[in-house]
């Protein structure tokens, strides 16, 4: 018995209907992966049919059609593009989309309109970190937080789903990725507005009703008949402005001077001290270097102070010039804002608009006081004490100077350092006062040992007794005068003419030692003792009396003086 299939397969009309169909889907050509046409044939709650001339009827889901106004003037009817994924699925449906049609129309639209800059319109849809996304014509697209206005924006709720104009202006077809800014169509606007506005004024031109719209630290910004444009700080007034804010506020008309317009830029710069005169034009002729005038203080840094002179004219006093003991001094201990003073000019630099001043140079110097001071004795007091040296100020004047070790005795010691304080007060003598430098000295109070000579009229090559002071391994130290302040070293070298003798330890303290004068330097405090120079010259005096014969026969040094002592015996028996 033959079956129901075998039956279908032997009807020639069921052979015939799928010859014609198959006949019919060949002509009709679809190809996956492309947009066709297809004609919508029902709406229904949640999808879209459409006919694709396919097998059967595609169904596209009703959310595909809602990011634009396109569901609205959808009907039954109607053509639109959709993307054919499959011709036939497993199931024996065909695949399409409207919102992959869409896409892929839009990102071919998007590469042509990225080469021209043309604008498109979008949809704000969403937020992610660093921008928005914006569907432009069904593509996603990125638009980062800067370019949504041509200002930041605290909020943008009002232009979420709304149309927006847009420009490409960034294409990645490796990513797919699109970036897009709502900023360059706005400012493209503006700039096509400023250039026409542009053209209505130039450089020069004196504004009356300039609006202050923002200020900052650095400038003013001024809304000129719809133009944007600026007004620096430094173009605000001659003088020193501190605040912009404190001189203007927000919707302040002004009458300013276009002084510059870039038509690069379209960026245009105003200037208010331009309307007035320059002070500093004539300045040589109202004030004088070196002169005393008086000004009010408006201004403290940690470099020195601003005084305004008049308006417009500042000058500065640097920390230099506010005190002569303390050259380093802090301006707000010296000086307060708003404080009237006196000052003196001490330099008009009228190319940099600078003026030097000087307050000090009002006051009483201190200097002028000890400049015949050098030699007195003075009283200090103790501020710091390093390795070396001792700082102190004159309790009378507050003028600091140097004491130095070397200074502090006439034995040079180092150590003397230590047996002083801070804030001690002790007694001085000024030795030198030179570039507002002063040095001092302890041991100018005292008399010098080395006057020793002077007052015993004791000169080099001279021969004097010494009396030993300590035995070194090197030498033997010796004193010169009665009280052991004056303590010389005699090296072993120079302890004896024979080397066999120069032997430190053959000398005791307590001793009388001859030695001759060798150097003698007052200022360096440089004294040198010979022994050896000494026993030299008293040979030579002896072989000078005695003949050079003394010494070649034989005789010794011993015999020499036996024998002159011998002959004088007889004169004088």
């Amino acid at each position: 018995m033959a079956t129901e299939q075998e039956l279908k397969n032997n009807n020639p009309l069921q052979k015939e209907f799928q010859n014609l169909l198959d006949q019919d889907f060949k002509s009709r050509k679809l190809k996956e992966n492309e947009i066709i046409k297809a004609t919508v044939t029902e709406i229904t709650k949640n999808f879209i049919v459409v006919d694709c001339k396919a097998k059967m009827e595609g169904m596209i889901p009703l959310e595909e059609f809602k990011n634009d106004d396109e569901l609205a003037k959808l009907k039954v009817g109607s053509q639109i593009d959709v993307y054919l994924e499959r011709i036939e699925s497993f199931k024996g449906e065909i695949i399409i989309s409207r919102d992959k049609a869409r896409k892929m129309k839009a990102w071919k639209k998007m590469e042509k309109v990225f080469e021209t800059q043309e604008e498109m319109t979008g949809y704000i849809t969403g937020k992610v970190k660093g921008g928005f996304i914006a569907t432009v014509e069904g593509l996603p697209c990125f638009m980062p937080s800067s370019q949504i206005d041509v200002r930041p924006l605290k909020r943008v709720d009002h232009l979420m789903n709304t149309p927006i104009k847009v420009i490409a202006t960034r294409i990645d077809k490796n990513r797919g990725n699109v970036c897009v800014s709502r900023r360059a169509v706005l400012e493209k606007s503006k700039n096509a507005e400023i250039t026409e506005a542009l053209k209505n004024i130039k450089e020069g031109d004196i504004i009356d009703n300039a609006i202050v719209k923002a200020t900052t630290d650095w400038g003013i910004f001024l809304d000129i008949n719809g133009i944007d444009a600026l007004l620096h700080v430094s173009d605000l007034s001659h003088g020193r402005v501190k605040k912009p804010s404190d001189l203007v506020t927000i919707g302040q008309k002004l009458k300013v001077k276009i002084t510059k317009i870039d038509e690069k830029t379209n960026r245009v710069s105003a200037s208010v001290k331009a309307l007035t005169e320059d002070p500093y034009d004539n300045i040589d002729k109202k004030y004088k270097v070196g002169e005393v005038y008086e000004g009010t203080v408006t201004k403290i840094m940690d470099y020195g102070c601003f005084v305004k002179i008049e308006d417009g004219i500042e000058g500065l006093i640097h920390n230099s010039e506010l005190d002569w003991t303390n050259r380093n001094i802090k301006p707000n201990k010296v000086l307060s804002v708003s404080q009237k003073i006196k000052f003196k000019i001490v330099n008009i630099d009228k190319e940099t608009k600078r003026i030097s001043l000087s307050y000090k140079a009002i006051l009483e110097n201190p200097w002028d006081q000890i400049k015949d001071k050098i030699g007195q004795e003075v009283k200090i007091k103790i501020n710091n004490i390093t390795e070396k040296a001792i700082f102190g100020a004159l309790v009378d004047t507050g003028l600091s100077g140097m004491l130095h070790y070397k200074e502090i005795s006439y034995e040079e010691n180092i150590d003397d350092i230590k047996k002083f304080k801070k804030n001690e007060i002790i007694n001085v003598k000024i030795i030198e006062i030179k570039d507002d430098k002063i040095r001092f000295s302890k041991r100018a109070l005292d008399k010098d040992p080395l006057d020793w000579f002077k007052d015993n009229n004791k000169k080099v090559d001279d021969i004097i007794t010494t009396r030993i002071h300590e035995v070194l391994k090197t030498g033997v130290k010796v004193s010169i005068d009665k009280d052991k302040k004056l303590i010389v070293t005699i090296r072993k070298a120079d302890l004896a003419k024979d080397s066999a003798d120069a032997r430190p330890e053959v000398f005791s303290p307590g001793n009388a030692l001859d030695a001759k004068i060798t150097e003698l330097d007052i200022k360096t405090r440089r004294i040198k003792l010979s022994v050896k120079a000494a026993q030299i010259d008293e040979e030579k005096s002896l072989i000078a009396k005695f003949g050079e014969g003394a010494t070649k026969s034989g005789a010794t040094l011993k015999g020499i003086f036996e024998k002159a002592i011998g002959k004088k015996g007889k004169k004088d028996k």
